[in-house]
Order: C-alpha cells, then structure tokens, then sequence
C-alpha cells in the first residue's frame, strides 16, 4: 500500500460512482488490520509515524467512498472537475422554488416529530432520484458539468436533512 494510490486503488475498488458496500467495508477492515498503529507500538519511531500516516489515510479514504456525497466529490476532482461548492449556487429556479417549499415544511413541522419523520422519508426518496443521476452521469454518462450540478443538488437535500435531524434531537431532550 502506498500513499499516491487514489482512494479506489487503495481499497481495489473500481473507480466508479457506484461501489459494492460489502467489498469496501471489508478490505478497510483489512487494510486498516494490516497498517494499525497497535501492531507497530515496539516498532522504532519511523515505523509507527508511518503507520499512523496510514492508517489515517486508510480512514479517510473509507469515508470518503461511504459516503455517496463525498465519493462524487472524489471522482469529479479525480476527473479534474471542481464542483465549485463555494462559487457555482447557480441552480435550476424550480429546484431553489422546491428547496424553500422543503424549508417551509420544515418549519411548520418543527414540533411534530412524525411531520418530521415523514419529510425525512420524503428528502431520502428525492435523494434517491439525484443519487440514480448521478449513477448514469459519473458510470455510464461522463456527464461531469451535469454530475456537478447533481452534486450540489444533493448537497441541499443533505443539509435539509441534517436540519430535520437536529429538530428531532431539540425535541427529544
């Protein structure tokens, strides 16, 4: 194993938007098995920074590839694309309609937790739809400018849903 491999090399995954769960979970396990600073703790000094170094980078790489967002970001930026989360929020005006619709939801259902549980299930079937584009754009398509622009989409839907879980977790304590 060796620090230049991209994450996918690293774990013998095609690169590809769509990765077998099971074949990641189970080679982290074994790379992390095989570089875990436990198993170098009487190894001299050299040895151990090296296998902090990567086991980091095996932990790093792991979540990154589990990660249906993070893992587009990768494969865009390893195709030599920025997605331009900070400078591009040019979006479709019926996606940007839709989100303030799904903000609005949100609020009026701030103190029902089954409103809310209910728009959770509705932000993960939306999810689902920009996640099957970007199958076709970043496996089959190469569409990389159309891939972005799902990239961020789904950003949204992510931040949506993290605002529902918080409201949820405001209202159980």
């Amino acid at each position: 194993m060796n620090l230049n491999q991209n994450h996918f090399e690293l774990f013998g995954l095609p690169s590809r938007f769509v990765v077998d769960v099971a074949a990641l979970e189970a080679r982290y396990h074994e790379r992390l098995r095989e570089v875990h600073p436990d198993r170098f703790a009487a190894a001299p000094e050299l040895e151990r920074r090296a296998s902090m170094q990567l086991a980091t980078r095996v932990n790093e790489a792991y979540q990154t590839l589990k990660s249906p967002l993070k893992r587009a970001v990768y494969i865009l930026r390893l195709r030599g694309v920025d997605p331009e989360f900070e400078t591009n929020t040019a979006m479709p005006p019926e996606f940007l309609v839709e989100q303030m619709a799904w903000r609005e939801r949100i609020e009026a259902g701030s103190e029902d937790p089954e409103a809310l549980v209910r728009l959770r299930g509705g932000l993960r079937e939306e999810s689902g739809k920009i996640l099957e584009k970007l199958r076709g754009q970043l496996d089959e398509g190469g569409d990389d400018e159309a891939a972005s622009e799902a990239t961020r989409m789904l950003m949204f839907y992510e931040k949506l849903a993290e605002e529902i879980d918080d409201k949820l977790a405001e209202l159980e304590t």
